[in-house]
């Protein structure tokens, strides 16, 4: 059985940080690409940042860039997202997927994700 279960989630203030986790199983964690979509209420889904199988190259959405850190371990099976001076639109569900390649998981074509967990930036 897949599971992709996420953590960190919370209530944080502007300016503050973050670390998402998100725990694999049920399938080969180190063949596949990871990343991490966000959906806030109202609104489409919005890619966040990717990673290729081995952790060598990554991927991230201008939104992110410079604020957020996508990271894998996978003696773990544990796919990271490290976010530093979060902003109010950074409030969503944050959910983590996997799919074989760093292109498709960035457009959007998964085979697995996670069921998320909420973030919140207060101002």
């Amino acid at each position: 059985q897949v599971r992709l279960v996420e953590s960190g989630g919370g209530l944080v203030q502007a300016g503050g940080s973050l670390r998402l986790s998100c725990v694999v199983s049920g399938f080969t964690f180190s063949s596949y690409a990871m990343g991490w979509f966000r959906q806030a209420p109202g609104k489409e889904r919005e890619f966040v940042a990717a990673i290729t199988y081995s952790g060598v190259s990554t991927h991230y959405a201008d939104s992110g860039k410079g604020r957020f850190t996508i990271s894998r371990d996978n003696a773990k099976n544990t796919v990271y997202l490290e976010m530093n001076s979060l902003k109010p639109e950074d409030t969503a569900v944050y959910y983590c997927v996997a799919e074989r390649t760093l292109h498709d998981v960035v457009h959007g074509e998964y085979d697995y994700r996670g069921q998320g967990t909420q973030v919140t930036v207060s101002s």
